[in-house]
């Protein structure tokens, strides 16, 4: 985890999907570049909370910011999503975020429930984006990849391996062939929607005992974010214009997810501001990080973009 800033902080998307004629790219040309931070999602998550890693258990943090009811219980992320095959294997294209509500949600998991009741398992739905199963006490868990690391790419190299992982695999192909079925997903494709045609398994562990942070508070629509602030103990609030337009110091302002355009038609005008009464420390998905302070706008001899 990084040395701690006295700047108002913001999780932006690659630097490399920023366009040259991004407004972006103008107002970081009178910019500090500092060392770079972490790389990724993951990494960037790292960079804020300590006591999270590799092996980092999301799903029970996740269950608990959404139910309260993690306990010292095992769980493992079973979160919705849309699979495609193509000529080179099966491509995970989303997880989460497929516009399902909470009664189309649970319509599908109580399709699912029996072959989880036969490993064991329990499926609960948290939320109609993340689901979470609850595990036996002593069930051994092999390595998962979260579904930052494998969207775009082929199953087949995200899954698990090995004798330990065939079970799990044999499990993922049932699931996949009772979504397949489902006349909700039917109705979905009708209606120009993604089909709900597999589950991403990820995040397993139990409920650590303590996140630490040196963050004041976080502005985020990403639920794991959200969660991990939560249980540090700071601020979380949903983003929001009126949310942005009152952040300070010591606040992590997450627009990581979105694409570099919605952030300069939407988000822009309310950016602005901030940027112009106090320090702004930018940290890209990519790894970059740079470091603006009101001051800096007098170096016009620095022009276009980086």
């Amino acid at each position: 985890m990084s040395t701690a800033i006295p700047s108002l902080q913001w999780w932006l998307p690659a630097l490399a999907h920023f366009a040259p004629g991004h407004p972006l790219r103008e107002w970081l040309a009178r910019a500090d570049r500092l060392a770079a931070g972490g790389d990724g999602y993951l990494g960037g998550l790292a960079d804020h909370f300590t006591n999270i890693g590799a092996d980092l258990p999301a799903a029970a943090i996740t269950r608990q910011f959404l139910a309260g009811d993690a306990g010292d219980g095992l769980w493992l992320s079973a979160d919705p999503a849309w699979v495609q095959p193509d000529m080179n294997g099966v491509r995970l294209l989303a997880c989460g975020r497929l516009q399902l509500d909470i009664d189309a949600a649970r319509t599908l998991a109580e399709n699912l429930r029996p072959v989880f009741d036969e490993a064991g398992m329990q499926l609960e739905v948290s939320s109609p984006d993340h689901w979470h199963l609850r595990l036996p006490a002593d069930m051994a868990l092999p390595e998962f990849a979260a579904p930052a690391q494998a969207l775009g790419e082929d199953l087949a190299q995200h899954l698990p391996q090995g004798p330990e992982g065939r079970r799990w695999r044999v499990l993922l192909n049932d699931i996949q062939v009772l979504l397949h079925q489902h006349p909700l997903n039917t109705q979905r494709q009708a209606r120009g929607l993604s089909p709900v045609n597999s589950l991403w398994l990820w995040g397993g562990g139990r409920l650590p005992t303590r996140i630490g942070s040196e963050l004041v508070g976080v502005i985020s629509d990403d639920v794991l974010l959200r969660a991990l602030a939560a249980h540090a103990g700071i601020a979380q609030q949903a983003r929001s214009v009126d949310a942005i337009a009152s952040a300070h110091s010591g606040w992590l302002v997450d627009l990581q997810d979105l694409p570099a355009h919605e952030i300069a038609a939407r988000w822009w005008p309310a950016v602005q501001p901030l940027l112009a009464r106090q320090p702004v420390l930018l940290h890209f998905a990519s790894g970059e990080r740079w470091q603006r302070k009101p001051w800096h706008r007098l170096r016009v001899w620095r022009r276009g973009g980086r």
